[in-house]
């Protein structure tokens, strides 16, 4: 079973790499950019920037990520041994937490805001405003969430493969 554990964390941790890429660049310059987009021209392209993700590859890595790192604590708690056990689980909790519920519970409630205000009144623009701040802070949350568990499951696969034991 070590073997599955191996080659388990190192495909969770590449694709939460991934994640956290998306997630990057969003916090590096996409916000910024949309930020200097005019009055009304960042929270218009922020709204199809959001209804667009529903339909993507990224939404399908997100998510899945979830439903896999649960099957893949099972399998660390029922086969893992060591820091291969720690860091595994260490993963699946900061995804899980820092990624899944700060988007749950954070940006994508501000995302739904942005989606029912009108285009072009004062009041769209002084939540879009708001929204580029914080969403932003909350963004730059799941991009450290994001690293980090890509770190935790590779250190996971390397503990994996180091030891006869599982870890």
């Amino acid at each position: 079973m070590t073997g599955w554990l191996f080659y388990a964390s190192l495909w969770l941790g590449f694709v939460s790499a991934l994640v956290g890429g998306v997630f990057l660049s969003f916090s590096d310059f996409v916000m910024r950019g949309l930020g200097q987009a005019g009055d009304h021209g960042g929270a218009d392209a922020m709204r199809q920037i959001n209804r667009t993700v529903m339909r993507s590859i990224f939404l399908t890595a997100f998510l899945s990520l979830v439903p896999f790192s649960i099957a893949y604590a099972w399998l660390v708690a029922t086969q893992g041994v060591g820091l291969g056990r720690f860091y595994g689980f260490a993963a699946c909790a900061v995804y899980v937490i820092t990624v899944f519920l700060t988007t749950i519970a954070a940006n994508v409630p501000m995302n739904q805001n942005l989606d029912a205000m009108r285009p072009g009144e004062s009041s769209t623009r002084e939540y879009w405003l708001h929204y580029l701040r914080v969403w932003t802070r909350w963004n730059h949350l799941r991009t450290i969430g994001s690293v980090a568990s890509s770190a935790l499951f590779l250190l996971a696969a390397s503990a994996f493969a180091g030891s006869p034991g599982g870890g």
